[in-house]
């Protein structure tokens, strides 16, 4: 049997492709699923209305600051409340 494996891959060691698991981090996870949320739906949705307009423009003194951080305080909420129900 080793003779005829031997022969199969003309004495060359056989490559075993292992497909490696693909790591998630579970922060990313319930960051996701807060992100679709309500809020942050909303919040996202005027952080890229700013994006655009800000964008069209040549010339602007306008950052979206403000949008960047009500979307980011939106999904951390909802990922500190997720997060910390869960450890309980």
């Amino acid at each position: 049997m080793v003779i005829e494996d031997k022969m199969l891959t003309n004495g060359e060691p056989e490559e075993e492709e292992e497909e490696e698991e693909e790591m998630v981090d579970p922060l990313e996870t319930i960051r996701q699923k807060c992100e679709a949320a309500e809020h942050c739906v909303h919040t996202r949705e005027r952080l890229e209305a700013c994006e655009n307009r800000v964008g069209s423009r040549s010339s602007t003194e306008e950052d979206c600051t403000e949008e960047l951080f009500d979307f980011l305080h939106a999904r951390d909420h909802c990922v500190a409340h997720k997060l910390f129900h869960s450890v309980k």
